[in-house]
Formats: structure tokens, sequence, C-alpha cells
């Protein structure tokens, strides 16, 4: 199976830096037309001028948000044949976090798939095709140490992505959910000699998670795995979830120690 691109609209939330301007400029090198979306508006004009295509600066989490970006989007592309909802963050901290970061990771990393998915939908069914893109990262197949709030908004995200496909696949919708391990962004660089430690060794660059969505939408499927162990690690955690859960402890201890050095 092979996918063409060419022409179709596509809309890549966060797509200033990092996944999302990869993905931005590998849509356009397909032929599609682009409009980058992002919170950073200088850096969306970048990426938007590189490869030709529009930029709209605003935050992809909010209704009115979303509302904006797709409105300008359709104004733009006329019809959105794949959203990538891209956009996220991962604040550091546990079940101390304050009240407002929980509230504003929900809405980055869940409800703007929500939001945009309630507008993008009728349209799509109506003709019967359309294409949902979201990055959840493998600590929404796993976990996430030292996040709380990435860990349990990321599981929120695949479960969205599932949900979507189990109810519309028959009516044409393709749903596809990236699940990365480390990543060289700022992402990455943000969680300090923690995330070093624990995703450093196999880190690898977004251009590879480029590489891993194309494979998947070639071949019809849903999980994307740009490092392919994660498939061994969650099988592990659902059929051994003691002894997983006991890896993942030990792996705790050793941030801890590092942390404590």
């Amino acid at each position: 199976m092979t996918a063409s691109f060419t022409g179709s609209g596509v809309v890549v939330t966060g797509g200033g830096g990092g996944i999302g301007a990869v993905l931005a400029r590998r849509f356009a090198a397909e032929g599609a037309r682009v409009v980058v979306g992002d919170l950073n508006g200088d850096a969306a004009a970048e990426v938007a001028k590189e490869i030709g295509g529009t930029a709209v600066a605003g935050d992809a989490a909010s209704e009115a948000g979303v509302a904006s970006l797709i409105e300008a989007a359709r104004e733009t592309l006329g019809e959105i044949d794949v959203f990538c909802a891209n956009a996220g963050i991962a604040p550091m901290g546990g079940v101390d976090a304050p009240e407002e970061d929980w509230a504003r990771i929900w809405d980055v990393n869940v409800m703007a798939h929500v939001r945009a998915a309630r507008l993008l939908l009728p349209p799509w069914l109506e003709r019967g095709r359309g294409h949902f893109i979201s990055t959840v990262s493998a600590a929404g197949l796993l976990t996430s140490l030292g996040s709380a709030s990435y860990s349990v908004t990321k599981h929120g995200a695949l479960a969205f992505a599932e949900w979507l496909s189990a109810t519309y696949r028959h009516r044409g919708l393709t749903v596809q959910a990236i699940c990365p391990q480390g990543v060289r962004t700022a992402m990455l660089e943000n969680t300090g000699p923690a995330g070093e430690l624990l995703m450093g060794a196999s880190a690898i660059q977004p251009e590879q998670v480029a590489d891993a969505l194309f494979e998947a939408i070639a071949a019809d499927r849903f999980l994307v795995l740009p490092h392919p162990e994660v498939a061994d690690y969650y099988a592990a955690r659902a059929t051994q979830t003691d002894r997983w859960l006991g890896g993942m402890n030990k792996l705790q201890r050793k941030v801890e120690q590092v942390i404590g050095e």
C-alpha cells in the first residue's frame, strides 16, 4: 500500500520546531500543502517560509485557539486532509505539581486532540475520508518517570486515538499514534540529567520519527514505533506487569541516585 499526499491539505500543530517541523517538511516534500501551527509565531513562519507553506500563530490547546487554527487552515487549504496533533508539553513533577500545571498539560496533550477532532470529523465523515495523526510518545504505551502529568496525559492521548480508530475506521478515518522514546529535541534537553540517563543512549533524530511515520502509513499501521523495542516493552507491561513495574522502579532508584549526586 502506498499513499500519495500530492495536493493534500495538511495541518501540523507544534510545527515550529522538533518533530513538528520535520513532519511539516516531510509532508511538503511529499507534495502536500502545509499549514504550520505553533504558539511561537516566528518559529512557525520560519518553517512555513522554508517549505512554501502557511504559518498560523496561536494556542493549539484552547477551544478558541483550535477553532481559529482550523478556520485559518480551511481558508488556505480548502479541505484539511491530514491533521497532525503534534503540539505537546512535558513539565517535570509528580503529584505535587500545581493544579494549573495539570490543567495546562491536559489541555495541550489531550483536549487539543479532542477539540480538533470535534471540528474535523463532520466533513471527514461526510466525504468518507480523513487522516488524524497523534504525536503520543512511548510514555503513552509505558510511563514517564519524572513527570506524572506527562505520563497520564500521553496515556489519554493514546486512548483517544484508539477510540477514534475503533469508532470511525469503517467510515474512512485513518488514525495513527506516533510513540517514540527519546528524540533529540528541546523537550529532551529540558529533562536534564535524568532524561539523558533514561533516554539519551537510544535517542534518535526527529527525521527518524518522520521515516517511521511514513513507513507506518504505507503499512496502514496504527502504532508508529520509531524505537521498535517499545513493542516488546509494551507487551511485557501487559503480560508481566509486576515484573515490568519492578524494572521501572529500579530505573527510578537509579535516577534518584543521579539527581542526588
